[in-house]
C-alpha cells in the first residue's frame, strides 16, 4: 500500500469499522487488531470457488478491501501489515510452522504472522489476524510469562534448539494457548514472495486441511460465528449452537448475513490437483 494513498487507508479503516489512530501506539494496535478480527472473516472460499490466490499486495487489497472478502493467513496478515505500515507502525513478516493434532510441525511457511513495533516503547508485539480462533489482542513477543487474553492464556517460549531436535532453530519461539502448542515462530524477517510455496501447498495439496473443507469464521462481540459447509455454528458466551442449512439459498443468505459476503454460487469441495498454478 502506498503510504500516501489516504483514500486506500480510509477505505481499509472503513472496512474494519475503525478510525484513523492519532499515533501508532500499542492502544491503537490493540484496537485495530480487534476491529479486524470482528469485521474480516477467516475463510478459504477462494480455494473452493476456483479463484486465484495471488500474493501481491495490490491484489490482496483489492480482494479484502475492494471486494470486502476475507482470506486465510497469507492474505489477511499481509493486508493488515500494509495497513499498519501506512499508519506508521514498523512491521516485519514472520514465517511459522503450525502444530498438527498429532503434535508434529507442518511445512515451512505454513503460516504468516507479524512482528509489530509501536512508537511508545512497548512491544515488540506478535500480531495475528489470520489464525482463525486465536488471540484477540497482540501478544508481547519478549514476555515469556503467561499472557491473559479473552481467548485464553497464551505463552511464548524459546524452543529447545539442541542438535537433533526436529523443527527447532536457534531463536525460534513456540506459541502456546492454554498449554497447547499452536505454532513455531521463526524471527528472521521475510518478504511476502517467500510465502508463495506455502500458499500454493495449502490451496492445492490433498494433505492440506484447507482443501478438504470449506470454512468461513469471524469473531463476534459475544463469541464467534462459523459457517462450515452447510452448518452454521454460533458461540455466545461459551454456549455453542449448530444449525443445519438445508438449501443453497439458506447457505448463501448466511454468508451475506453473518459475514457480509455476496456469493453468486456456493464454494464446493472437490478433488484438487497437486500441480496447480502457483498463486
Amino acid at each position: 500500500m502506498d503510504p500516501q494513498s489516504r483514500q486506500t487507508v480510509d477505505a481499509y479503516l472503513d472496512r474494519i469499522g475503525a478510525r484513523r489512530p492519532a499515533r501508532p501506539d500499542a492502544a491503537a494496535l490493540r484496537e485495530l487488531q480487534l476491529r479486524h478480527l470482528t469485521a474480516v472473516p477467516f475463510e478459504n472460499l477462494s480455494i473452493h470457488l476456483g479463484e486465484d490466490i495471488v500474493l501481491d499486495e495490490k491484489a490482496l487489497l483489492d480482494k479484502v478491501v475492494g471486494a470486502r472478502r476475507g482470506g486465510f493467513c497469507y492474505e489477511l496478515n499481509a493486508t493488515f501489515a500494509a495497513l499498519l505500515r501506512a499508519l506508521g507502525f514498523r512491521v516485519t513478516l514472520l514465517q511459522a510452522r503450525v502444530y498438527g493434532d498429532d503434535g508434529r510441525l507442518g511445512i515451512p511457511y505454513d503460516h504468516l504472522a507479524l512482528r509489530v513495533e509501536t512508537d511508545d516503547s512497548t512491544g515488540p508485539w506478535l500480531v495475528d489476524v489470520g489464525f482463525g480462533d486465536h488471540a484477540r489482542h497482540p501478544l508481547a513477543l519478549d514476555d515469556c510469562t503467561d499472557q491473559e487474553d479473552p481467548s485464553g492464556t497464551f505463552r511464548i517460549r524459546e524452543t529447545p534448539d539442541a542438535e537433533g531436535t526436529a523443527g527447532a532453530g536457534a531463536g525460534d519461539l513456540d506459541v502456546l494457548r492454554d498449554g497447547a502448542l499452536q505454532f513455531r515462530l521463526d524471527l528472521r524477517p521475510r518478504a511476502l514472495a517467500d510465502f508463495r510455496a506455502g500458499a500454493w501447498y495449502h490451496r492445492t495439496s490433498p494433505a492440506s486441511h484447507f482443501t478438504r473443507s470449506v470454512v468461513c469464521s469471524r469473531l463476534t462481540d459475544e463469541g464467534r460465528v462459523t459457517l462450515s459447509g452447510r452448518t452454521l455454528v454460533t458461540t455466545v458466551r461459551g454456549e455453542r449452537r449448530e444449525v443445519p442449512l438445508a438449501t443453497d439459498a439458506e447457505v448463501l443468505d448466511a454468508y451475506h448475513e453473518h459475514f457480509g459476503l455476496r456469493l453468486h454460487r456456493l464454494p464446493t469441495v472437490h478433488q484438487v490437483e497437486i500441480f496447480g498454478r502457483n498463486g
